[in-house]
């Protein structure tokens, strides 16, 4: 099987390009395209970089001649290239637009041109917005409540379009908030870590009311994995890590694991339409194709945190780029 994996140099992508490499022994080639943004990091590849079948092209996924070769050469396409942090669409939303939605179109017109055997869309719980009680099943209508959502739930109806017009096979993966190594220090658990570790305070949200499910990335590119072997054509699959937890709650673990007080702890305005609760029902991923996380929440933040403490020569140099 001959992979092109977009965004592979980032948080996720990077995952499922170690992940596959080093356990899926039908793999014969995988092709990284990522432009190498300030979350895009040839360091997310070392584990892998010796692998003769992995080959890393520095481009824009909303490049047509750059993409086209790409996905010519491409058995399946695993599309992972997003803008992702909600704070930088609130401040501009244009790049957003450009990457996510055009991007993915780029991507689409390619392999429906070279006949690709399947695309497999990296998508967000936050497409279906936001939800007091219960959790949303895959046929929920997509209610995005920032420009990165947004800009996300249009590339899903893109790939959707893509496949009922011209039945190109198509899937899309919709998961929970991510937590693990490798990870940018802009999101929540990293940047909440390394600011502690490095003797600083953390911003909490309002009172941290927030509730998210937290799914570790190695449980979810497992679930794209079953996906991309396993996922029916025209579908759309949540993959949730099964534990929710305000956003306090969260920073209670965190504070614990690195040995800090509530004193750590600065309270700032709540995020502009900051979404109030998600959470997925994965029956359908569960029932289809055997998906199951693996990873316990607590041992999983604590072998994060660990992680952080260990490399430290990872993240610092990445500090001067966040927000």
């Amino acid at each position: 099987m001959r992979l092109l994996v977009t965004g592979g140099a980032g948080f996720i992508g990077s995952h499922y390009v170690r992940t596959a490499l080093t356990t899926a022994a039908d793999v014969t080639e995988l092709v990284v395209l990522d432009r190498f943004t300030y979350a895009g990091n040839p360091e997310n590849l070392a584990p892998v970089a010796a692998d003769p079948r992995l080959r890393v092209v520095r481009a824009d996924v909303a490049d047509p001649a750059a993409v086209d070769p790409l996905v010519a050469a491409a058995d399946v396409v695993v599309h992972f290239a997003a803008e992702t942090h909600v704070d930088r669409s609130i401040e501009g939303a244009a790049g957003f637009v450009r990457t996510n939605v055009v991007g993915t179109q780029v991507l689409l017109d390619a392999a429906l041109r070279h006949g690709v055997g399947k695309f497999v869309n990296v998508s967000t719980d936050e497409v279906y917005g936001s939800l007091e009680t219960g959790s949303w099943t895959e046929d929920h209508p997509l209610e995005p409540n920032s420009p990165y959502s947004a800009s996300k739930a249009s590339a899903d109806l893109l790939v959707r379009a893509y496949g009922r017009t011209h039945g190109l096979p198509v899937c899309t993966t919709r998961c929970s908030n991510n937590y693990g190594p490798y990870q940018f220090p802009e999101k929540v658990v990293p940047l909440f870590v390394t600011s502690l570790l490095d003797g600083g305070t953390v911003p909490l949200y309002g009172e941290g009311a927030n509730v998210r499910d937290w799914l570790h990335v190695d449980d979810h590119c497992r679930g794209i994995d079953l996906v991309v072997r396993g996922g029916r054509p025209g579908e759309v699959y949540n993959i949730g890590g099964g534990t929710e937890l305000t956003n306090r709650q969260l920073t209670e673990r965190l504070l614990a694991a690195v040995g800090a007080d509530w004193s750590r702890v600065r309270h700032v305005p709540d995020r502009p339409g900051h979404d109030l609760r998600y959470s997925v029902d994965t029956t359908k991923i569960r029932t289809e194709l055997g998906y199951a996380p693996v990873h316990d929440l607590d041992a999983g933040l604590a072998e994060t945190v660990e992680w952080y403490r260990t490399h430290e020569h990872w993240w610092r140099p990445l500090l001067a780029t966040r927000p």
